[in-house]
């Protein structure tokens, strides 16, 4: 069976660094509250996974994420550049670590389960590249079986055309592509109201 990495891209939850939209309306200790509430529940459904990284920012907050860690997942930090290195980055690292399958996810979308992992690496034994759409434009989750620094460049980060423009830029590249499910991320007062009805 190929032997496939998660990649858990996270943020040190620090008041007025993490989930600013979301700050706007409830203030940023509390926004940093409600960060490790949705990091929390990413962790907990990855459990059961052993190849697990957590990519943190900023590069001194190795202490600060070292909490989150499980025997025997790693941690190590983002590095600087926009998302599209850091992601191109991750991926190259992952893959030189001897990993066949690795897939990247963020710490906003607490919805997601096991089984989404899992369709994902499946997916990866056909296709070249899984995402996982997100409601606003985004993506959830972006699944690699070779490594392709060129899929993140050109892409409006930060926009609700990352989804499009991934797959747009898939086409460019002659790499597959499968879809996931769609879920939604939380980033605003009404994404949050939303998850704590969940």
């Amino acid at each position: 069976m190929a032997r496939c990495s998660i990649v858990v891209f996270l943020k040190a939850p620090r008041p007025g660094t993490v989930k600013t939209r979301l700050a706007q309306d409830i203030g940023p200790t509390a926004a940093a509250e409600a960060y490790r509430i949705l990091l929390r529940q990413v962790l907990e459904r990855l459990a059961g996974f052993e190849h697990v990284e957590l990519r943190y920012a900023p590069d001194d907050a190795r202490a600060e994420i070292a909490l989150w860690a499980r025997p025997p997942w790693t941690g190590r930090a983002q590095g600087p550049g926009d998302l599209g290195a850091r992601l191109a980055r991750a991926f190259a690292d992952s893959f030189a670590s001897g990993n066949e399958r690795v897939l990247i996810i963020g710490s906003d979308c607490p919805y997601l389960l096991p089984s989404d992992l899992a369709a994902a690496s499946d997916a990866l034994a056909e296709a070249d590249v899984v995402l996982g759409p997100a409601t606003d434009g985004g993506y959830w989750l972006v699944g690699l079986r070779s490594p392709c620094a060129a899929l993140f460049e050109e892409i409006s980060w930060s926009t609700p055309s990352v989804l499009s423009d991934t797959v747009r830029r898939c086409r460019k590249l002659g790499l597959t592509v499968h879809l996931l499910r769609e879920l939604a991320d939380v980033d605003t007062l009404e994404d949050w109201q939303r998850f704590l009805r969940f």
